[in-house]
């Protein structure tokens, strides 16, 4: 054999290269879990389910222990995956103040760096929603409220800060579409 350090090489380097090759990070099973549970109690949630005193408490009270899970999980190094961080971004999200909300655009920035297709949207209703948190107006319009069965408004909301090209970049409806949208959810209609 003429190269003979050359194939003990090979031979040496082959397990560590298959080695580091199946030790791609996987999606954490209990991180995912908490975000079905945390979209599961969102999912058809009726108008009368939020006024019920007693359903709502008991929703606060589960989304504040999955935040403290998901930051436990987060904070021991069990999350590093895009749907991973996908999923956090969504349990902070349902938070409570703005640092809860900055968490969330900060984790759905990781789960668009890690290549988790959607998450652009999420990484701009995070931060529509910690703006408005800290007495600032939106700027994607992602986040609407309707009081009293008032007209649904996403005021306060800097229309004109953020182009609709970007808007559609990141999964946000244009602002036409957001105003169709907002007309159908209007009361007697």
């Amino acid at each position: 054999m003429r190269h003979p350090l050359l194939a003990l090489s090979a031979l040496f380097l082959t397990p560590v290269a298959a080695a580091a090759q199946s030790a791609a990070p996987t999606d954490n099973p209990e991180m995912a879990r908490l975000f079905a549970e945390d979209q599961a109690v969102r999912t058809n949630i009726t108008p009368a389910q939020m006024r019920d005193i007693p359903f709502v408490r008991k929703m606060l009270a589960d989304d504040a222990a999955r935040r403290i899970r998901a930051r436990t999980l987060l904070d021991t190094g069990k999350l590093s995956t895009g749907e991973d961080y996908y999923a956090a971004a969504f349990v902070f999200q349902h938070g409570g103040k703005p640092e809860d909300y900055l968490l969330a655009h900060s984790l759905a920035l990781a789960a668009v760096a890690r290549g988790k297709a959607g998450a652009s949207w999420i990484a701009a209703a995070t931060l529509d929603r910690y703006l408005q948190m800290i007495g600032q107006k939106q700027i994607y319009g992602t986040q609407s409220r309707q009081m009293n069965g008032q007209t649904p408004t996403r005021d306060p909301y800097d229309r004109a800060l953020v182009p609709d090209s970007l808007r559609t970049a990141l999964g946000v409806p244009v602002l036409a579409e957001q105003d169709r949208q907002l007309a159908e959810q209007a009361p007697g209609r």
